[in-house]
């Protein structure tokens, strides 16, 4: 009988979940070994000042890479946009829902200086540029412990797929439309990792690749490359399959919300697609001042 795969993966109930459906997909015999990140421990502290994306990956693909574990699962949205050197993407399975959604009210509905709560840059910027009365705190934590703090404020802003996955739809008050808020690159997405030199890993993966969620997540990660961000900026992306057309819109924007820029293109080839979206907004739209005025403040 074969050795079982060995699966790294955070300890978070949503982790786990989305480790034990890697699992289910893959079927026979799978061991999850629980790795605890920087992004769990500091609850404390801002995403962005533990450096941004990258927080809660590090240490699980550190347990893939040193043969603790065959793969690892994440969510897309949180691995950083260039590679992991001795790891690749060997699947990304079909994608749940990309949108952010309201817990607590929905936007027309809250108060003239109501408190919105997230902890991410992006989602702060567009709703400032929606409601530029809003205010806004900072939310950390597991799903559960998100929830728990709701009441406190106007309402706090999630991932939908987040919600949905842990069956907790009846929390969402609204799905924010893409118009309103552009969600973060790959999110609703998951990424299973493996060592690159793993050809019978690799071979197992292909058969959970979901084709049309690969070239959407590939189009979203090379905007964000060519931007060089994270998820510490106000940066988002969605691509759309249609066929064999990818429709792609990317955003960049100042942290209060004041300067929105947004550029959408079509095309076949994912990455081509990301980087012309991205040069766009950086060439031809004031994206490289922006950017340039972003990162003097990190």
């Amino acid at each position: 009988m074969a050795a079982p795969l060995r699966l790294a993966t955070r300890g978070s109930p949503l982790a786990r979940w989305q480790a034990e459906h890697v699992a289910s997909l893959l079927g026979g015999d799978v061991e999850l070994v629980l790795v605890s990140t920087t992004g769990d421990r500091r609850t404390d502290v801002p995403i962005a000042s533990l450096g941004g994306q990258g927080v809660f990956v590090k240490e699980v693909q550190a347990a893939v890479l040193d043969g603790r574990a065959d793969l690892a699962v994440h969510s897309a949205k949180d691995l950083p946009s260039g590679p992991q050197s001795g790891l690749v993407i060997g699947a990304v399975p079909e994608r749940g829902e990309p949108r952010d959604a309201l817990v607590g009210s929905t936007l027309a509905d809250l108060a003239a200086g109501a408190v919105v709560a997230t902890g991410s840059v992006r989602r702060r910027a567009q709703l400032a540029a929606a409601r530029p009365d809003l205010g806004f705190a900072d939310l950390r934590g597991n799903i559960g412990t998100r929830l728990d703090k709701a009441a406190g404020f106007g309402a706090i802003v999630m991932a939908a797929a987040a919600l949905q996955r842990l069956g907790l739809d009846d929390r969402i008050t609204e799905m924010l439309s893409v118009e309103v808020l552009l969600p973060q690159v790959a999110q609703g997405a998951l990424a299973v990792e493996c060592r690159a030199d793993d050809d019978e890993v690799q071979g197992r993966l292909r058969t959970i690749e979901h084709s049309p969620s690969r070239r959407a997540v590939d189009a979203e990660r090379a905007f964000l490359a060519e931007l060089g961000g994270g998820c510490d900026r106000p940066v988002g992306a969605h691509a759309v399959i249609n066929g064999a057309t990818i429709e792609l819109e990317g955003l960049l924007c100042s942290l209060d919300g004041r300067v929105v820029l947004r550029h959408a293109a079509s095309g076949d080839e994912p990455a081509a697609l990301g980087r012309a979206v991205a040069r766009h907004l950086l060439d031809n739209a004031g994206g490289q001042s922006l950017l340039d005025q972003l990162q003097g403040r990190a």
